[in-house]
């Protein structure tokens, strides 16, 4: 029999994130700090407006673009929160989550060969979606000294003739990490000089804790050349309704909607109707959970320092990156020990990337009690590994 596989999709690696999560989902009293899901339950009333569409019958297709309410209070919010105008008929679309958007914006942009630029530690789909594509991963390694930021030096050494798109993964997944507005003019003006294109994953712009999120498209000359990736799972806790959508330029988004269309048709209507309701009343929601989250975040910086365990602080999304390099053990093995000496797990850094290796992501998207609990459990496995070592 012939080989029934494409050899791209066998060649790509499963998710690291999956392999601890599958394992702590069977073992008993113990705690997970590895997945990036809000413990909030989805606010009420936006869960009420979903309700409400169902008892009125609206369980039909909406238009391929999404619903053209949804379109107009995502320009609004991008005006109100960026600055940035945008057209819903012609420059907005609504996408099942934004893992589709990203999916769906490389396949409309790269041709064969086009080279992508990764920045690393990341989101796990960035670069085998761009396998996907028929694009060219060139991976950009971030470094801890630098706040995992991308500098301009670091994004104009990696760039060649066949660069196509770079991808701006910020407020990053897993690092935590930020770009302030005098990062991103500094990326804007090597972008802008190199004629590239930006896709900018803002999913975790509404969670930061140092300074409110810029927008790359909000920059003079960047709207025409970014594609915004942004969505509804994280700021208005709405992981399990499956929507985001993407903003930019009409010539990209007609290509983005073409693929869309024919693979999934629409978003989930009862959704996208619970979704006007978040964007026009889910304001206090997200301050209310951001306060939450950045007590925590507070929290376990706290207990690294006092346990002597390395970490920069992060001011964005809801995840810690520390550093476990002096345990002399890779970042799979030192999950790996945690996992079934103590029971808890965390994520490998190397599941973001190669870089990763040495550190460890841990999610805040957690109880503060789970947390207190989870994080006592770390600071006896890190003495003990101490002592192992004779320190």
């Amino acid at each position: 029999m012939r080989n029934p596989l494409a050899d791209k999709v066998v060649d790509i690696k499963p998710s690291g994130i999956r392999k601890f999560f599958d394992i702590v989902s069977e073992m008993e009293d113990a705690i997970s700090l590895g997945v990036g899901e809000p413990d909030f339950d989805t606010p009420w009333h936006i869960r009420a407006e979903g309700i409400n569409s169902l008892e009125k019958g609206k369980t039909f297709y909406t238009s391929n673009s999404g619903l053209i309410e949804l379109r107009r209070e995502i320009c609004n919010y991008m005006k109100r929160r960026q600055g940035i105008t945008y057209d819903p008929a012609h420059e907005v679309l609504i996408t099942v989550g934004g893992s589709e958007a990203i999916d769906i914006g490389l396949r409309a942009m790269l041709n064969p060969g086009d080279e992508v630029l990764i920045p690393q530690p990341s989101y796990v789909s960035y670069e085998p979606c761009a396998v996907l594509a028929g694009g060219t991963p060139v991976i950009i390694n971030l470094k801890a000294e630098n706040e995992f930021r991308l500098t301009a030096k670091e994004l104009e050494d990696a760039i060649t003739d066949r660069t196509k798109v770079l991808i701006l993964p910020f407020p990053n997944n897993p690092t935590g990490a930020i770009m302030e507005r005098k990062d991103l003019e500094a990326i804007a003006e090597i972008v802008i000089k190199h004629d590239i294109f930006v896709m900018s994953d803002e999913i975790y712009s509404e969670l930061t804790y140092k300074e409110e999120h810029v927008s790359i498209a909000s920059l003079p000359g960047m709207q025409e050349r970014t594609v915004v990736i942004n969505g509804f799972s994280k700021a208005y806790a709405m992981t399990g309704w499956r929507l985001g959508y993407a903003c930019g330029p009409r010539v990209i988004l007609e290509q983005m909607t073409k693929i869309h269309q024919f693979a999934i048709m629409c978003a989930p209507t009862t959704s996208q109707y619970a979704a006007v309701d978040a964007l026009r009343n889910g304001d206090e929601d997200i301050r209310m959970m951001r306060d939450s989250y950045n007590q925590r975040r507070r929290f376990l910086m706290n207990a690294f320092r006092q346990m002597g365990l390395e970490c920069f602080e992060p001011y964005g999304a809801f995840y810690v990156f520390p550093c476990i390099k002096e345990f002399g053990m890779t970042s799979d093995e030192f999950a790996t020990r945690f996992l079934e000496e103590e029971k808890v797990a965390a994520v490998p850094g190397t599941a973001f990337g190669d870089c990763g290796e040495g550190f460890l992501r841990i999610s805040y998207a957690y109880s503060l009690e789970k947390l207190k609990i989870a994080i006592g459990r770390l600071e006896h496995f890190v003495k003990r590994l101490r002592a192992e070592q004779g320190r």
